[in-house]
């Protein structure tokens, strides 16, 4: 067990050097199944074995890398973590099983997600920041290639905005990173990365609003965050199936996962300063990304932007300040990338049979094709948080919870849940029903076993935390009680201070 998460998080790396090295097609099919499917298999463990009564950080290893500037190899999981490992660890396979139909240098294609998949457990997993840093860096060259290479007609101006857009405020947040590193090393005479050393650091009031900003640009970047959100429409548009699956199941959660494990315990007087703004920004996102689907003509792009408007719900829920809404958050982080991630593997699927994804090419598959049909209702239906399905739990919690805190921000945010039933409702209704108006969609065929075992497990886990959301949070709760914590003890150091002095209301508000 001690080691258990270092493998988990360097199992894909093996396994994409010695696709790299096999030149036999076959043979890399099979070598990249069985490693997804290892590192999946491992995952489990560290469920089995993880202790969900204490937000102590467990599978902890840590070893000196570069002990002169303090800089260690540290890795280790809470409550949060392993859920986006699970998320990460079940989409993966998913993935490479769908992907395995490209022509065009398959072989560096699947080396391409396994050195992805290192690098998002590794950011989940990372206690270290400049660890986390390198692991963060390091995501943006495979998913570069991913939609530079196996993507659409406009790949190349799509994975250059992408790869500009997340440099440029990967930058600022490592400026912010070496500033916090001097800052902590001239007040204790400690210089050191820990992250969970530095959460004990108060660090000065005057250069919170500043690191804040840049790591939440960062952050806010990645979400994408209104008005960052103009490189993902593109990148999802022109990305491979797989591609558009791992980044909306995953890449994304980790600029919210960033603003949890950083923005809020690191800054919070900043964090309750600014972070009206960036809610304010998500309850914006929200209506702007369902209006801006309503009116796509490509099922892809629709699917796209209403990322954006769901992940507008977790900012929000994180930036209240309210341990429902905050837990809310988290649970939507994985519910998304369920429903998103099987939307996107269905709109793959039926792509691969029309080689189109215009609504206005379809109509009447409900016929032709209704075991597909049904399957693609339930998730739409997951996607627009109705109760019973997963999506409704994490928007139920984060609305209940920042209503204490934030009424207003509420009213309107719900306004995105109705839009969220038009458009998706409405794509439906134009996509399965109807007459069947051309001779392509009168020759589709219906999912093969294949496909259906792809989609199945999404669709159970769909029903499964629906009806019973009891594990999600309960892994979730002692990591949420500590952050707010952590952010009521750095404040009770500055009392006197009056710029913040609303902090404290707050946080008994989220209490």
């Amino acid at each position: 067990m001690e080691y258990l998460l270092s493998v988990l998080i360097f199992l894909p790396l093996v396994g994409a050097i010695s696709i790299l090295l096999i030149k036999n097609e076959s043979v890399n099919k099979i070598l990249a199944t069985v490693t997804s499917l290892l590192a999946f298999v491992l995952s489990i463990p560290l469920m089995m074995n993880f202790n969900t009564e204490t937000a102590q950080m467990q599978f902890v290893q840590k070893l000196d890398w570069i002990p002169s500037l303090g800089i260690s190899y540290s890795v280790g999981i809470d409550g949060i973590s392993l859920l986006l490992i699970l998320l990460t660890t079940l989409l993966t396979p998913l993935c490479l099983f769908v992907s395995f139909n490209i022509k065009n240098n398959l072989k560096g294609f699947l080396a391409c997600m396994l050195l992805l998949e290192t690098g998002m457990i590794g950011v989940f997993s990372a206690t270290d920041v400049v660890l986390f840093y390198v692991f963060w860096e390091a995501m943006l060259i495979p998913m570069y290639f991913l939609i530079g290479i196996w993507g659409g007609k406009e790949r190349i101006m799509a994975t250059t905005k992408f790869f500009l857009y997340t440099m440029a405020g990967s930058v600022l947040m490592l400026v912010a990173i070496l500033t916090l590193y001097f800052l902590h090393g001239k007040a204790t005479g400690n210089y050191t990365f820990d992250l969970l050393t530095l959460y004990n650091f108060n660090t000065p009031l005057e250069y919170q609003a500043w690191l804040f900003g840049a790591f939440a640009l960062a952050f806010a970047i990645k979400v994408p965050l209104f008005p960052f959100h103009t490189w993902l429409p593109h990148a999802h548009v022109q990305a491979p199936t797989a591609g558009s699956v791992i980044l909306a199941g995953v890449l994304l959660k980790m600029g919210t996962y960033g603003f949890i494990r950083f923005n809020l315990p690191l800054f919070p007087e900043a964090t309750v300063e600014y972070g009206p703004v960036l809610l304010a920004l998500g309850v914006f996102g929200i209506i702007y990304g369902a209006l801006v689907a309503m009116v796509q003509p490509d099922m892809k792009k629709l699917v796209a932007y209403s990322s954006v408007s769901h992940l507008g719900f977790v900012v929000l829920g994180i930036f209240a300040l309210n341990a429902e809404s905050l837990s809310g958050g988290i649970v939507q982080m994985i519910n998304h990338g369920i429903s998103t991630g099987a939307l996107f593997l269905c709109v793959g699927m039926i792509y691969e049979r029309r080689h189109s994804r215009m609504i206005k090419d379809f109509g009447g598959i409900a016929k032709q094709i209704p075991v597909f049909s049904a399957i693609f209702l339930i998730f739409c239906l997951s996607s627009l948080g109705l109760p019973g399905t997963n999506g409704f739990i994490g928007e139920f919690l984060i609305l209940f919870g920042a209503f204490e805190t934030h009424p207003t921000a509420v009213v309107f945010a719900a306004v995105g849940v109705i839009l969220a039933a038009v458009y998706l409702l409405w794509m439906y209704q134009r996509v399965a029903y109807g007459e069947i108006k051309s001779k392509e969609v009168g020759e589709l065929k219906d999912l093969t076993p294949k496909e259906l075992g792809l989609l199945t497990p999404l669709l159970i886990l769909v029903f499964v935390f629906g009806f019973y959301p009891q594990p999600l949070l309960k892994t979730i709760k002692p990591s949420v009680d500590n952050i707010l914590e952590i952010m009521e003890t750095k404040y009770s150091q500055n009392q006197s201070n009056k710029e913040f002095k609303f902090f404290t209301s707050a946080l008994e508000e989220s209490k």
